[in-house]
């Protein structure tokens, strides 16, 4: 005897097949994509580097820096040309990001940093200091990051750092902005001096 077609209906039915070898394709696939941007990204890097390869070494913190102004404790977000937010700088290992101290004296701003290279900015080579919202590959709320332009070679650079307490940069900036303006107007007076003995 045939059996209802309601028991028909409501017989088990054999799970769908899963195509695994679709799925590893897929993966594979997506696993390639990814290993060949990053691949980009890297020759980038490098490419740039290769392009900042005139910048002198960084120089580093004398022996005898002088009394502490101030101190941070905080992140170094990289550097980029002065006045152009998105033009990364990478030579010299100024493109790594890393933990920051950083000190502050009458000579200069030592930066030192865990993992990366140290570099110290004579007071001299100091521009100025300000708060910003970016620098490349950053993005902050406005005034939280703390810009410090300096003059290295000839190229002018703006270097991003964030405190571990954003309330302690204004302070720097201030002091940072009063030391380079001294610094400059010094060496703008020896050098008209200079000339005029001549």
């Amino acid at each position: 005897m045939t059996p209802p077609l309601s028991n028909l209906a409501a017989a088990p039915h054999s799970a769908p097949v899963t195509d695994w070898a679709g799925r590893i394709a897929w993966v594979a696939g997506l696993l390639v994509f990814v290993v060949f941007v990053y691949w980009l990204m890297r020759q980038g890097w490098k490419w740039r580097s290769t392009l900042q390869g005139d910048l002198p070494e960084l120089p580093t913190a004398p022996a005898d820096a002088g009394e502490p102004q101030l101190t941070l404790s905080g992140r170094y977000h990289g550097s980029t040309t002065a006045g152009q937010w998105l033009d990364r700088i990478v030579a010299r290992g100024l493109g790594t990001r890393s933990r920051a101290e950083l000190t502050l004296t009458d000579r200069g701003l030592d930066v030192v940093r865990p993992g990366a290279t140290d570099f110290f900015v004579p007071a001299a080579a100091l521009r100025g200091a300000r708060l910003d919202k970016g620098i490349a590959g950053k993005v902050l709320t406005e005034g939280g990051l703390l810009i410090v332009t300096w003059e290295h070679g000839d190229r002018r650079i703006d270097s991003g750092f964030r405190s571990d307490r954003a309330d302690e940069h204004p302070a720097w900036v201030e002091a940072v902005n009063r030391l380079s303006t001294t610094e400059h107007t010094t060496s703008t007076t020896e050098h008209t001096e200079t000339e005029g003995a001549r």
